[in-house]
């Protein structure tokens, strides 16, 4: 996912002018009129107020058919004053807590609307962010962290490599006080990184309650050591793993390589470019997954529930999107197309976000929705039994980060200007 090219304009210009450009195309069809400008400067609503509780979930309605009309919601600023903010998550434990990632090494917390004056946890001093996709770029909380107090996070060290590591939190602290400990690190990968960009860095806790790991190709452009199609690495993939057995995680035995004699274990799809975001829709647990493109194409792939036809092989680099990029004597036969794409005259670099299941917007209930770092623009697209339909519904203004959700299932997404944003009704 990925991201630093979600970082700034220079990480634009690293994008697009090192051949690591990355895209923004709107599918083909239901292409729409001029889009909402649906952006709101003020201060939205505070956030629910922290509680020990989790409250149970009312039954979703059904997905919708047609997308709401974009006239009718807005995003509106919650908070500003962040620096450099690259990803956002909720933890799960009835706080209703936001914690944002800030690309130098810490992580805020936004309760009641309010961003706290102190981190969650400070590693400023281990994260190499010098590179405009380095940083510390994913965060996971434990399903069971208010009990085990566990989180995850994907992050560049000073060498410029990927780390992923678990850290802890005190889970008998109160939430105002909790702190994640940096003396608690417990290291589960390390992943050399051959150049500074396509890091990946998104990772979640899947329904299945395996840690999900997105990788890029290991960056420079075009793929220049076929990360992508190549099983013996672990850039260019999403991986799985099981961090409740085995130390310091095991192998889930229904990954695709866990019993063959050849790829690594714990690759459970390959082809990807620079996965940012990919998530799962929490009411049929199918997988999309933004993989930012190279210079023509952005893309959104789809793996459904219990896909068969494993290790899903996405493409990349003899695909970019749909459209042929390199050119190979026997190209598998299993590519997996994109559900939908745009091209660079709407944008330079995806931001995936998710299916709506919130309770405040019923009229989004089923709706994907994915954005574009450069044009802050955010499109919907629908999976009906016609096919896949797309629609622009709105013009943010601003250089659209990562997307996430609270734990209500309320959507938000964080810009590089330093704010974050959810969307409400007008």
């Amino acid at each position: 996912m990925k991201p630093s090219s979600l970082f700034g304009l220079s990480l634009v210009l690293a994008m697009v002018i090192a051949a690591c450009t990355t895209q923004a195309n709107i599918p083909t069809q239901a292409v729409p009129p001029t889009p909402t400008l649906a952006f709101v400067e003020t201060t939205a609503a505070p956030l629910p107020t922290t509680t020990e509780t989790a409250t149970s979930t009312p039954t979703a309605p059904p997905s919708v058919t047609t997308f709401p009309n974009p006239e009718s919601y807005q995003w509106v600023q919650v908070v500003g004053g962040l620096q450099n903010p690259v990803n956002l998550a909720n933890a799960g434990d009835g706080s209703n807590r936001l914690f944002v990632l800030e690309k130098k090494g810490l992580i805020r917390v936004i309760s009641g609307g309010t961003l706290q004056e102190n981190p969650f946890l400070d590693i400023s001093s281990q994260v190499g962010s010098r590179g405009s996709e380095q940083g510390l770029l994913g965060l996971a909380f434990h399903p069971d962290f208010k009990s085990n107090g566990y989180f995850y996070l994907d992050y560049t060290d000073t060498s410029g490599n990927t780390i992923i590591a678990r850290f802890t939190a005190d889970p008998q602290a109160s939430a105002g006080d909790q702190k994640g400990d940096p003396a608690s690190e417990k290291v589960l990968l390390t992943i050399d990184q051959p150049f500074s960009n396509h890091n990946g860095g998104h990772i979640l806790f899947g329904p299945d309650g395996m840690l999900w790991i997105g990788m890029g190709d290991g960056g420079s452009g075009g793929d220049p050591h076929g990360n992508g199609q190549s099983l013996n690495t672990l850039l260019g993939k999403l991986l799985r793993i099981d961090v409740n057995r085995g130390d310091p995680y095991a192998i889930p035995a229904d990954n695709p390589f866990a019993s063959r004699s050849s790829g690594l274990p714990e690759i459970w799809a390959f082809g990807l470019r620079n996965p940012w975001q990919f998530s799962f829709d929490a009411q049929t647990a199918d997988l999309y997954i933004a993989d930012v493109g190279q210079d023509q194409w952005e893309e959104v792939d789809f793996l459904p529930s219990g896909f068969p036809d494993l290790p899903a092989n996405l493409g990349w680099n003899i695909k970019e999107g749909s459209h042929p990029f390199n050119s190979v004597a026997s190209p598998p036969p299993n590519l997996i197309d994109p559900v939908t794409e745009y091209d660079h005259s709407q944008g330079c670099s995806i931001i995936g976000g998710g299916v709506y299941r919130g309770q405040a917007l019923p009229e989004f209930n089923g709706v994907y929705l994915f954005g574009d770092y450069c044009s802050g623009t955010i499109w919907g697209l629908l999976h009906l039994s016609s096919g896949w339909q797309s629609q622009l519904l709105f013009n943010t203004g601003v250089q659209i980060q990562a997307f996430g959700t609270d734990q209500q299932g309320e959507v938000y997404f964080v810009a590089s200007e330093g704010s974050l944003y959810r969307l409400e009704k007008r």
